[in-house]
């Protein structure tokens, strides 16, 4: 059953920010631990980690210190949209975040998202706005392994992130 949500939580940044990686909307998984990629089977944290040559981190503080060293910053495309679960194809009347504070405060250099409804939906509804493109990442989904499976994930982002 589709119902209208609201983003849970603020995004992650400093003024030391340059890239930013970009959701679509926190799963309810996510929202449940209030923190981003937090489903369990999620394998974001676990790729950093190996990106970074980092422990892997559990607290959200952890992570938030994990991106934060690595001049990451983490939010999302939507502000609130209608959705059915975590599905992303369900999404339906999607609003923005308003990228203003975040793009004011760190100094952006690039944009990235997370899966291909992250990058149509950031393309069509922020980009025009704030004058900057981003740049597709494959999701870190369980639902995207058959695809990505983990070595090509690894690869594929070492490659983009230049890690």
């Amino acid at each position: 059953m589709k119902k209208i949500v609201t983003h849970a939580f603020k995004p992650v940044y400093d003024c030391n920010s340059r890239f930013l990686i970009l959701g679509t909307m926190p799963s309810p998984q996510s929202v449940k631990h209030a923190f981003y990629y937090s489903h369990p089977q999620n394998r974001f944290w676990p790729l950093l980690a190996t990106l970074f040559n980092e422990v892997l981190p559990c607290t959200p503080e952890d992570k938030a210190a994990l991106v934060l060293r690595h001049n990451i910053a983490l939010w999302d495309v939507l502000a609130s949209c209608e959705i059915e679960g975590a599905s992303d194809a369900s999404i339906r009347k999607p609003v923005p975040n308003d990228f203003s504070t975040i793009l004011e405060t760190a100094h952006i250099e690039r944009i990235f998202t997370t899966g291909k409804t992250a990058y149509s939906l950031f393309q069509k509804l922020v980009a025009p706005a704030i004058g900057m493109e981003a740049t597709y990442l494959p999701s870190t989904s369980p639902a995207n392994q058959a695809l990505f499976p983990w070595e090509k994930l690894v690869e594929t982002w070492r490659r983009i992130l230049g890690a």
